[in-house]
């Protein structure tokens, strides 16, 4: 496999590998030199069913172009498969040092026609599935600090536009991606002492979840155009920070799609007003108001009319 070899002799273990961003990912990292454990239930868009096949496929051609590379198709949601998928680092490769958080699916419903069911699969497949992975690789890595080998490890989670600004439809999605923001932040500050650094991306790019939900933006170019929308694009950020020479950055997030990065800046101060008192209704909508109309314009929602 061709690259620069930025993480050789790195272990990476990819979820929802089996397609879209995941596979682009784990492609990149193998041919940047990661051996590569390769995650993916075979699900359909909605998270119904299940194969061994894309998993598969992905280390199959991994090692056909050279690299190394195992199939795992264990479920990430629960805690044997969260915990196998660590294991399964360790036996194929003796080390973990980059676990890449990107497995989901979706099930958009505007909100009154969201049904339970439809709201717990979502949050289970992306907030759950991303916490169980982390917490089994942490322990591992927590282990291994206090037997004095402190690791150089990452942990790259995928949230979403949908995440940052929410997208009609997808009350389910954007809360769970909003989430793993929370998430990421919580971690990179717990876990820095045990040699963790996570980060957390908000990628645009053509997938299955997305080539329907936003067809017009994600359709491919006319042949010999830039393929803005393309998968590959976002993952050379993703190697990047899977790699020893992303040393200091933890606890940020970023959009990535087409050629564009943007570190995200998130919740800050903007206009406030004291009064040093308890204020009453009308003065506390008064001083709103007034801070408002101070403040910057918020961004729309996804699809807002």
């Amino acid at each position: 496999m061709t690259g620069t070899g930025i993480c050789t002799g790195r272990v990476a273990a990819v979820t929802g590998a089996g397609r879209g961003l995941g596979r682009a990912h784990a492609l990149a990292l193998a041919a940047e030199g990661a051996r590569v454990v390769v995650n993916d239930l075979g699900v359909a868009p909605d998270g119904a069913g299940s194969s061994a096949g894309p998993a598969q496929q992905v280390a199959d051609e991994i090692r056909a172009r050279g690299g190394r590379a195992v199939a795992h198709t264990g479920d990430i949601t629960t805690t044997d498969g969260a915990a196998s998928l660590v294991a399964t680092a360790l036996d194929a490769f003796g080390r973990l040092d980059t676990l890449v958080n990107n497995a989901g699916f979706l099930r958009d419903r505007m909100l009154v026609n969201l049904d339970e069911d439809d709201w717990d699969a979502v949050i289970r497949v992306h907030l759950k599935g991303h916490f169980l992975p982390l917490r089994h690789a942490a322990a591992h890595w927590r282990a291994e600090a206090k037997a004095g080998r402190t690791p150089d490890a990452r942990i790259i989670n995928t949230s979403s536009g949908a995440g940052l600004l929410g997208s009609v439809g997808q009350g389910n999605y954007s809360a769970a991606k909003a989430g793993i923001i929370g998430l990421t932040l919580v971690a990179a500050a717990e876990l820095a002492r045990y040699g963790v650094q996570i980060n957390a991306l908000a990628p645009a790019a053509r997938t299955r979840m997305t080539e329907r939900t936003f067809a017009g933006t994600m359709a491919a170019p006319a042949e010999g155009e830039f393929d803005a929308m393309a998968p590959e694009n976002v993952s050379p950020l993703v190697v990047w920070l899977s790699s020893a020479d992303s040393a200091g950055v933890t606890g940020r997030v970023f959009e990535a799609e087409a050629g564009r990065i943007t570190v995200m800046e998130g919740w800050r101060p903007g206009p406030t007003a004291d009064r040093k008192s308890r204020w009453t209704p009308a003065g506390a909508g008064e001083a709103a108001r007034e801070l408002l109309a101070a403040a910057g314009t918020p961004q729309p929602v996804y699809g807002a009319r």
